[in-house]
Parts: C-alpha cells; structure tokens; sequence
C-alpha cells in the first residue's frame, strides 16, 4: 500500500488492553477472563476507529495502554491524511461488538499446537533463552488460558464465518489463503 502512495495506519489490539488486575480478575489462567476481559472495545473505538471511520475528524491515537508498566497512556493524537489505511491486528477482533468496523476481515489460523511452540521460540528470542519453569508456565498459560479462549471465541463469535479472507499460517513461509465471496463494505469502520 504505501509502494501505492497510501498512508498507512498500524495499530494493534495489544494496545488496548486494560490493566492487569481486570485482565485476571476470574484468575489467570481463566479462558473467559481472557475473552471479555482483555481489552478496552470502548477505547479502541472513542480513539482510533471512531475518528478514523466515515464521519470521523481523523485525529486518533495509537495506543491507551502500557502493557508493560501496567498502566494508562495519554499519548497525544495524530492527524490522519484523508485517504490513509489503518491496518489493525490482534486476537479476538471478529467478536461482534467489533465485527461491522472492518472494511476487510483476514482471518490467520493456525493448528492449536503449534500456538505453544511459536509462543515459547518468541520467549526465547526476547529473553535470550528461557529455563525449564519459564517454558512450563507459558505452556501452562497457552493450555489453559489461550487456547481455551480462542475456542470460546470459535464457538460464540464463529470468526471464520466472518472472514474475508482466511490465511492457513500452519506453513509459515508460504501458508494458502482462502478467498471468501465479496461482502458488503461496512460503512462504519476504516479500511
């Protein structure tokens, strides 16, 4: 897109979370707790999507939260050009309070299993290495947190039914894409 001359917005979900104490108020490893509880919605569309859509005065922020200092953010806003692209990703963004604010729905899947290995090689790579605790805790996390609240997410949200696209991410270097059949465009939400 921007090789196209478009300005492009990227934002996360990550970004949006709320602090710790909410996020495991139903206990850490609670799958439930992680698929109501994790992120601020309401933000995510007062400062990004809400001014970013049709109607919006493009001021908007990146992000409201300190993940890491477990804390609020007041960042200031950034005017977007008229014509720009907001590419947002995240877990968790076809739940149906967010669904009609996509122009375009790329769904990534991949095999459960997988999830934990590429969750502990990530671990590994930030912190240098990891010991035989930290990989047991964030296996321990991933079975019965992550896991567990995607497959609520499958069953109440049913995001594959949404997506536009869904890309099979089993084969990192070259996963196939499904192509679903053209949807209407939303006339709430930023591309």
């Amino acid at each position: 897109m921007r090789a196209q001359g478009r300005d492009v917005i990227r934002a996360t979900i990550d970004d949006f979370l709320v602090p710790r104490a909410q996020r495991y108020r139903r206990g850490r490893f609670s799958a439930e707790g992680c698929y109501f509880d994790s992120h601020d919605h309401k933000a995510l569309c007062q400062v990004l999507l809400d001014p970013l859509g049709p109607g919006g005065d493009r001021k908007f922020q990146h992000t409201v939260y300190d993940r890491d200092a477990d804390r609020p953010l007041s960042s200031p806003a950034t005017t977007a050009v008229e014509d720009a692209v907001l590419l947002f990703d995240g877990v968790l963004l076809l739940q149906p309070e967010l669904i009609d604010r996509w122009d375009l729905r790329i769904f990534v899947s991949v095999d459960f299993e997988q999830t934990i290995d590429r969750a502990l090689t990530r671990s590994m790579a930030l912190a240098g290495s990891a010991d035989a605790a930290d990989a047991a805790e964030i296996e321990r996390s991933w079975r019965h947190r992550y896991i567990p609240s995607q497959q609520l997410y499958f069953a109440t949200a049913r995001p594959t039914d949404h997506a536009d696209i869904i890309v099979y991410n089993d084969q990192l270097h070259e996963p196939p894409w499904d192509f679903r059949s053209a949807r209407p465009r939303s006339d709430r939400g930023p591309a």
